[in-house]
């Protein structure tokens, strides 16, 4: 029988929070409708993924205002409110949705407070856990939106601050301003630019939470991925999803669904283990990718 226990993978600290987490968690993004735009097609087994997650012990979930826009705050708040005690929101900001469903960049101290007004406002928390600061890439200056960042958490809005689609001198600066808790960023087994950002997060116990941890909107396509699975016996999902626990233990993962089934088998992952040859496999993959 297939263990469901995300304690199976160990739990995590966020650095001078306080704050403990299963390393395996929950994303919300796919609870929102096609292309993270919109409705979902069956919103009640949205909410039963929620309290399914919740009941398996799953104790971070991941979620942002412009997910529908909205759509997964309100999922979250219909199925889990009032939040049991220990569960950890986290949001995102710095982005917004037009009704074409575009992605728009915004990281003015106007929009960014505005934004986690929203995140309160629609999950029904006086203030939020962890929120991340989404940047738009290397290029772009953290400095000023963190200062507003500091200012709110300062204020009480938000508890923590972490960040989002960022550089390891993007990390430097924004730490030089506030504390950081968790980075957020593209990362799977295939897709490894991160291994060195990683390695450092790690030595100062701060997270690493990838997102499209099993290659998003284009999954992971692994000849060799796909063979060590079925030696195995599991999902190419779990095994990818289980060599992030195994990378590094600062790593913690928030992979998403909208259905029960496929949310046991992602969780299924957390006590799945490798032996020294299959592991040297994985790793190699993503010279192949």
């Amino acid at each position: 029988m297939t263990l469901l226990d995300p304690k199976a993978a160990g739990r995590f600290t966020f650095p001078g929070t306080g704050i403990t987490v299963n390393r395996m968690g929950f994303g919300a993004m796919q609870l929102a409708g096609p292309h993270v735009f919109g409705p979902p097609a069956d919103p009640d087994e949205c909410r039963a993924v929620l309290r399914e997650a919740v009941a398996l012990g799953i104790d971070h979930v991941d979620t942002s205002d412009f997910y529908g826009p909205h759509v997964t705050n309100e999922l979250i708040r219909e199925a889990l409110h009032p939040y049991p005690e220990g569960l950890t929101l986290v949001t995102k900001i710095g982005a917004w949705r037009d009704e074409a469903g575009n992605w728009n960049l915004d990281r003015s101290p106007d929009f960014l407070r505005r934004s986690v007004e929203d995140n309160l406002g629609r999950l029904g928390v006086d203030a939020m856990d962890i929120v991340n600061l989404r940047m738009g890439g290397p290029e772009d200056d953290i400095a000023a939106p963190m200062e507003t960042m500091r200012r709110m958490q300062e204020e009480g809005l938000l508890r923590h601050i972490g960040i989002s689609n960022v550089s390891a001198g993007q990390v430097a600066t924004a730490r030089g301003i506030a504390p950081v808790v968790c980075v957020q960023n593209q990362y799977n087994l295939v897709d490894r630019a991160d291994d060195a950002l990683i390695n450092s997060l790690a030595a100062e116990g701060i997270a690493f939470v990838p997102f499209f941890p099993l290659g998003g909107f284009s999954p992971i396509q692994s000849a060799g991925l796909e063979e060590v699975a079925a030696a195995l016996g599991r999902s190419k999902q779990q095994v990818a999803l289980a060599w992030l626990l195994q990378r590094s233990p600062n790593i913690l993962l928030i992979p998403g669904t909208s259905k029960r089934a496929h949310l046991r088998d992602n969780v299924a992952a957390a006590a799945l283990g490798f032996d020294a040859d299959t592991l040297a496999r994985l790793d190699a993959l993503h010279a192949a990718a």
